[in-house]
């Protein structure tokens, strides 16, 4: 019997990748009022700056242990009371000035107050654009007072609790929020998915995760003996990792319940 839910936030629930795109978009729009530069081949550029900045600090397998991505490094503040996310608080105005700076040098523009004014607009704006997939609030409203639900997710906690903030409706459907920089390890470590168990007072057979990330979601759930819902809504090629049950829209969760609570 299935009694309880465990949901990924970003990119599950709440639509990160496309906060993170029109953020990019609207502050790469700047540069291209200034010098006329695409504002697709600045994104790719900054994007690909970034994510080797990314890995040359020596936080780099921290923020992996975490899960804490190059672009979340990009807008987060990283106020968290952790030595490492100290070092990140110290390194994360300068990365994100050169990752900036660099991405503009890449297309041919040497202007650093340029790379400047747009490390210090993308926060900005990024913040002003949270989304939500149209179906959660729907999804969640349905599977509230019948299931319990916690929100198992990666990154700062800082972070992960801002963009709660900007998107308020989504916490109170929730019973327990778990943040891997708060817990000290992120999925797919089994420790993570076991701590859930237990601040749910359930046992693995009885719970389900949702997830659209098959090596952190997946992998971590499945190692722990809990049944996976791979959310694929890009239709991603599956690699080693399988999941139980494969959906495109979180309406989907609905017969894969029916059926796995009728069988018990």
């Amino acid at each position: 019997m299935i009694n309880a839910i465990l949901f990924d936030l970003d990119d599950t629930l709440l639509w990160d990748k496309k906060s993170v795109k029109v953020a990019f978009h609207k502050t790469c729009q700047l540069a291209e009022k200034k010098y006329g530069v695409s504002p697709e081949e600045l994104e790719n550029a900054v994007r690909e700056e970034a994510t080797k900045l990314y890995s040359s600090y020596d936080t780099y397998e921290f923020t992996k242990l975490i899960g804490i991505n190059p672009f979340e490094g990009l807008w987060g503040e990283f106020l968290d009371d952790h030595d490492e996310f100290r070092k990140m608080k110290d390194i994360v105005p300068n990365y994100r000035k050169d990752a900036w700076t660099r991405g503009l040098a890449k297309l041919g523009i040497d202007d650093k107050q340029l790379g400047q004014e747009l490390a210090e607009t993308f926060p900005v704006i990024r913040r002003q654009n949270p989304f939500l997939y149209e179906e959660s609030m729907n999804v969640l409203n349905q599977l509230q007072g019948t299931y319990k639900l916690l929100l198992l997710t990666n990154g700062s906690p800082n972070l992960q609790t801002t963009k709660l903030d900007i998107t308020p409706e989504l916490v109170p459907f929730f019973d327990e929020i778990i943040i891997s920089g708060a817990f000290g390890k992120g999925k797919p470590d089994p420790s993570i998915f076991e701590h859930a168990l237990d601040k749910l007072g359930e046992i693995k057979e009885n719970v389900i995760m949702v997830g659209d990330n098959l090596m952190t979601d997946i992998l971590g759930a499945s190692r722990v003996g809990i049944t996976t819902v791979w959310i694929n809504r890009e239709n991603i090629k599956k690699t080693e990792v399988i999941p139980d049950y494969e959906i495109t829209h979180l309406g989907e969760l609905f017969p894969i319940l029916e059926k796995m609570n009728s069988s018990h």
